[in-house]
This record gives C-alpha cells, structure tokens and sequence, in this order.
C-alpha cells in the first residue's frame, strides 16, 4: 500500500522562487513540491494533510561525526562538564550515594583548562569520594580519562607499568600515577568496563535517537564500534531504526572487518549504510597531544604522531580492495601535512591497482597549513569538521597555538578552496545539537557573544546556507542548489521561523517542533 502524505502552507526556503510552499510524500520520498492548489490536483483523494500554517521547512539535518553509542552512555552518566574540579566531584559523589557497591560508575566532558587553575584531578580525590566503586570518568576531548585507585588495580596500573604505545599514564615526582591516562592509556582501565549486551545497548541508542530527533537530526555517521553496529542492526531489523546511519569502523580491526564482511552486514536500507574505516593521526588540543609542527607555545612539545604516510597507504590499499574508505582523526597541522602525505602516497597506488579514488575524510582538520588546503582540493579529500568546537576551544588554541590559530577551525578557508565539507559535533565531546553548530559556524562567538562582535578569526565565518548545507546528506545526482527538491528522502524538520529571516545570534536556540524521516513524523511538540 502506498503512503501518501500532504505538507502544506509552508515556508520553503528556495533559490529560484517563493511560490512552493507545500509538499507530496510518497512512500518515504518527497515526490513533488509546489504551490498548494498544484499539490492538492496530485494527490489521491482522501490524502492525510497536515496544514503547516507557514512555518519554515528544512532538510532533516545530519552529523556526520558523532558516538552514538557513547552519546547514549553520556545520557545516562554523570555530567562532569563543570565550571570547577570542586562541582564535579560532588557530582560524582551524588552519583556513588545511589550506586551499589562495585559497580562502576562512568563520567563525561571535564575539561581542566576550563578549571581555575587549569590543573588535572587525581585519584585521591576521586578515592575520597569511594573506595568501592571504580570510577572512570571521560575527558571532554575522550582523549583523556581521570581514574580512581580501584579503577586504575582493573587494569593493572601501578609505579611498574610502562606506558602503553601510542599512550601515556601521568605519575607524581615518586613516579606513582596521577590517576589521569591520556590517550591509548585510558584503554588499560576502560577495557575492563562491563561490556553492555546488544539489547541493552540498543535500548540505550533507542533514547538517544528520539533525543536526536528532537534536535533536528535525521542522519548521523557513527564512529562507534562493533558493539553500536549490533545493537543498530538489531534495532533496524524490529524496524524501530529511524535514522539513516552510516557506520564507521575501526581500523585496527580490518581484518575482522573483511573477513566478516561488514560492509555486506551494514549495507541495510533504508537505515544503515557502511561508510569508512576510522584511522588516528594524533590526539588532542587540550592535553596537548595533537601532532604540531612547531612545539605548543612555551613548550618544546609536539605532541603524539601515532601514523606514518606509508602506514597509511598501505592500510588503505588493503582497506580499498575491500571497498573502505579512510576516515583519519587529524587535529594537529603536523598530523594534517602526514596524512595527506600518505593520502598522496595512497591515490597512487589505487591508480596502480585499478581501483577507484574512493572519498577517503580528514576528521577534525583543526589546523591546516594553507599549502596543506590546496593539496586536500587536488587529492579529493573530505573535510569533516565540527564547527562548535571552535567556539569551545578559541581560548585553549589561543594559549597554545598562539598566532598559529588564524589557520585553526579554517571553515571558509577550506570551502574557498572548493573541499567537500560536512559538520558534525564529535558528540558526547559536545552536544550533538546541531544549531549549536550552526550558530557557531556563522557567527564564530559562543552563546554570551565572546569573543565579541565579528567573533573569533570573523574571516573565518561561513553563510547560514554554507553550514545547512554542511549539515545535510547529499543526495547523487542532485545537481540543484535548493536545499529540498524532488526525490529526496522524505527527512525534514518544520521550525517555527524561517532561521534566514533572524539575527544569527538567534540561531542557538532554534528547535523543531516537527522531525519527519521517510515521511513518518518521528517528534512533534
């Protein structure tokens, strides 16, 4: 049986004319839009018609990277993004007053160069909160983990254990650890957190998903691992998925991932699509670990290059024969330059081998040379950007990139340049809400106006329809310039005002009160 729905009296915000203000839906896909007496002549009688009475519709919006299954941990943990180290704990004991006795109890998003002074907790603090609970609570930037002792005796960490690769356990002038693990460090300790079933992961990402829907969002691409992928394909086989997913893997795992056959496992439609194998270049700006290729300021530091060109060649070539493209974490402009070197290395050997350039993503880019934007445009390489977190980090990058920071969070630079750029949020790093990002994007100020009129690097700043765009999936094929037309999937969200018509400085605070995916009205308020 065929679904037919009527949206009309509309705003559709169009390039070309102002007299399509309804649409028709038809069995998920948006078949014809026009003027509402045209829609009404093409519809079957009897069609369900939901009069919009001139609210604004936009494409459903998608976030192109993002933890689902972290940001559905994150709904459930204790909110540890705090103005103090002093309201954090008393967060975290709040939560061990109601926690039995040995069960873990799991944290997100404290950043202490938020913190006055800008210095890391310890365990002996979380001690006195409990010494029957192991804690564990993640870094704003997940690059980072603040432990208890009880935690830390999980994973065998004491005075003897050696870093780890690509990780680092701080210690005190006695050489006994912090309790802070920085990078793949935190892996010795999180590895030993009780491993959810799928059911009740998917359970978990069922709530999530209406809190996204809530938002806006209509698409996202996961950069979780195996476990969110079965929890997804449990939910999109009882038919309760209700948002096209793409599913990222990680790297480290390849021959798992071809040898099972993930990308025949994930090709799930409507819902669930493979998309690239997650790769990391470096880590992060706030513990100082993003690969630089000057030292942070006052420092002889560079921070961690965990990759080299060739490695990444060769991962990709292997990744390629399977069909996988390379999604690469690179935040440092060191780490940026590495990457495209091995992306450079790379494209040559697809050549060799026949294979196609496949649509290999740099995530983050938070610093870019600008000779490093003109290579990105000729290797054909994504730019996936999260535009919040310019706005977060201005005053960390500041501090530690100092002058080096008119070529950070480089969002029109990298779109002058003619690179393909997608916005995403890296959620539960920041919150998932994608007119966050906009706003963001638009004005480069946060919330309260800082860092003042213009915003910070204002050359820097993108339209409200350069970042829609960003926040949309494209549709092949589509060559029109509209943000909806004719034969896209049926995903948008109806808002109140039409965000073209506001001061930018409102778009942080826009909501839908409608989010259709495939034509089923998923949230309405």
């Amino acid at each position: 049986m065929i679904s037919t729905t009527l949206f009309t009296n509309a705003n559709i915000p169009s390039t070309h004319t102002q007299h399509e203000n309804s649409l028709l839906v038809q069995d998920g896909r948006i078949v014809f839009i026009g003027e509402t007496g045209q829609v009404h002549e093409l519809a079957p009688a009897g069609t369900p018609e939901i009069d919009l009475n001139g609210k604004t519709i936009l494409p459903g919006l998608c976030d192109f990277h993002l933890h689902l299954a972290n940001l559905a941990e994150k709904l459930d943990a204790v909110d540890c993004e705090t103005e103090s180290p002093t309201e954090c704990l008393a967060r975290v004991s709040e939560k061990a007053k109601i926690t039995p006795a040995g069960e873990w109890i799991i944290g997100y998003g404290w950043n202490h160069n938020a913190w006055q002074p800008a210095e890391y907790g310890t365990a002996a603090q979380l001690d006195a909160i409990s010494l029957e609970h192991p804690i564990f609570l993640h870094a704003k930037s997940l690059h980072a983990a603040w432990v208890n002792t009880m935690a830390m005796r999980s994973g065998r960490i004491d005075r003897n254990t050696p870093n780890p690769e690509g990780g680092v356990i701080l210690r005190d002038t006695n050489g006994e650890p912090t309790g802070i693990l920085l990078e793949n460090a935190a892996f010795l300790s999180s590895d030993h957190l009780p491993e959810p079933t799928p059911e009740v992961s998917a359970q978990k990402i069922l709530r999530a998903q209406s809190y996204l829907h809530s938002l806006g969002l209509t698409a996202a691409h996961d950069f979780d691992r195996f476990e969110s992928a079965e929890a997804l394909l449990l939910l999109a086989e009882r038919g309760q998925l209700k948002m096209r997913i793409t599913k990222n893997l990680p790297s480290e795992e390849i021959d798992r991932v071809i040898s099972e056959n993930w990308r025949e496992k994930l090709t799930c439609p409507p819902f669930i699509q493979p998309g690239w194998l997650k790769v990391f270049a470096d880590g992060a700006l706030g513990p100082q670990s993003a690969a630089m290729l000057d030292p942070y300021e006052g420092s002889r530091n560079r921070g961690m290059l965990l990759l080299k060109a060739a490695h990444l060649a060769e991962l990709g070539l292997q990744a390629g024969f399977a069909g996988w493209p390379l999604a690469v974490h690179a935040i440092g402009d060191w780490a940026v330059r590495e990457v495209l070197d091995g992306f450079s290395l790379l494209r040559e050997r697809e050549r060799e081998n026949g294979l196609p350039p496949l649509p290999h993503r740099i995530e983050h880019v938070q610093i870019i040379q600008p000779a490093d934007r003109e290579r990105m445009k000729k290797l054909g390489v994504i730019a996936s950007v999260q535009p919040i977190h310019a706005t977060s980090d201005y005053l960390t990058a500041d501090h530690h990139w100092g002058k080096r920071s008119q070529y950070a969070y480089a969002y029109q630079s990298l779109l002058q340049e003619k690179i393909v750029v997608r916005f995403g949020s890296d959620a539960p790093v920041e919150s998932p809400d994608p007119f966050l990002g906009i706003h963001a994007a638009v004005t480069r100020q946060r919330q309260d106006g800082e860092p003042g009129p213009g915003g910070w690097y204002p050359q820097e700043r993108v339209s409200l329809y350069q970042a829609i765009h960003a926040y949309t999936q494209p549709l092949p094929g589509n060559g029109t310039a509209d943000l909806l037309s004719a034969g896209m999937p049926a995903d948008f969200i109806i808002l109140e005002q039409d965000p073209f018509m506001v001061d930018s400085a409102e778009l942080a605070g826009f909501k839908p009160i409608m989010t259709v995916v495939a034509g089923e009205v998923v949230f309405g308020r």
